[in-house]
């Protein structure tokens, strides 16, 4: 009886301590770090799970889990437009999971087999240093078109779409609604016009905020962020329209805290953390149809979009991007 007793009473050690030294929940996290931090942390706070993150682009988030796929280290893939969550279905790196959530969301925010749900959604944005322009007596472009005007020369930043997310967003938008042709065409003059293509998604706004460049491309929330913080900037939508992300949250496969990750999909869309992005100054548009947006943020019926097959982006997101560095980059 005693060595039952002993027995039973090792056991329990043995399970507690697994559960003290247990790994925290592991999110590559495509979000820029500022607000990745402040969502995880309210999530931590919300549910007592435990988190780190390592802050990833897309590009390395994907080539990261393709090299941990035998052995994965990640619980969660964080951010990154939806198209790049396709991108990981389709190469056998997430497994699926339909959120109880879900159901609220339009059906556009959530992956048919369940592989990704998207949980904000963000316009394209081009923001203008406003000290500069007036320095440099030039006024604010209205169209893409003007963006290719001599006075912006060597001003201009934009992602690469080789690594970053939000670049290859702008592109494909470009050929959604123009058609590939005059999109590259485009594309090929505005090269003339770049200072420089950044690795990040988010690194123009911070260039364009302290003057280093006279115009920056790239998602809105930086912008807003920049601008409330009284950085002199002015947003844009240039009128022919703009593409929008819809950054997602995968699973990973193979996860280790699998269960602490389906709470993290499923608090990410409930209408409390969805309400808190506005809370957060995260400058994220909710997409929980009951969620109400943050202060700041445009209205978007103001705002001119191109519709975005993420699918179709998805599927053809190397041949794009190929096609994009042998004429635009390299002007073969």
């Amino acid at each position: 009886m005693r060595k039952t007793s002993l027995f039973v009473a090792l056991l329990l050690v043995f399970a507690l301590s697994a559960v003290a030294f247990a790994d925290p929940l592991l999110v590559y996290s495509s979000v820029d770090e500022e607000n990745a931090r402040d969502i995880l942390t309210a999530f931590t706070k919300a549910t007592g799970i435990e988190v780190r993150f390592v802050h990833l682009s897309s590009g390395p988030a994907l080539a990261r889990l393709e090299a941990e796929r035998d052995n994965p280290k990640a619980d969660i893939w964080m951010g990154a437009p939806s198209e790049n969550h396709v991108l990981a279905k389709e190469r056998g790196l997430t497994q699926p999971y339909f959120s109880p959530n879900a159901a609220a969301l339009d059906k556009k925010f959530v992956d048919s087999e369940g592989y990704w749900t998207s949980f904000y959604m963000n316009p394209m944005g081009v923001a203008m240093n406003t000290a500069w322009a007036s320095k440099a007596g030039v006024q604010a472009p209205e169209s893409w078109y003007d963006l290719l005007k001599p006075e912006f020369a060597k001003e201009i930043q934009m992602p690469t779409p080789q690594s970053s997310g939000t670049g290859y967003n702008l592109v494909a938008s470009l050929i959604l609604a123009w058609g590939e042709e005059e999109a590259f065409s485009f594309m090929r003059e505005l090269n003339k016009n770049i200072q420089t293509y950044t690795q990040s998604g988010t690194a123009p706004s911070q260039a364009v905020a302290i003057g280093e460049a006279g115009i920056g491309i790239q998602f809105t929330p930086a912008f807003l962020k920049y601008m409330d913080e009284g950085y002199p900037l002015k947003l844009i939508f240039p009128k022919e329209g703009v593409g929008y992300e819809a950054p997602a949250i995968s699973i990973v496969k193979g996860a280790p805290n699998l269960k602490d990750a389906q709470a993290l999909v499923d608090w990410l869309i409930s209408l409390e953390a969805q309400n808190l992005f506005g809370e957060l100054k995260t400058f994220f548009f909710p997409i929980h149809p009951e969620a109400v947006a943050g202060e700041g943020l445009p209205s978007f019926k103001e705002i001119p979009l191109i519709e975005y097959d993420a699918i179709w982006a998805g599927a053809n997101r190397q041949e794009i991007v190929d096609k994009w560095i042998d004429e635009v980059l390299r002007g073969q």
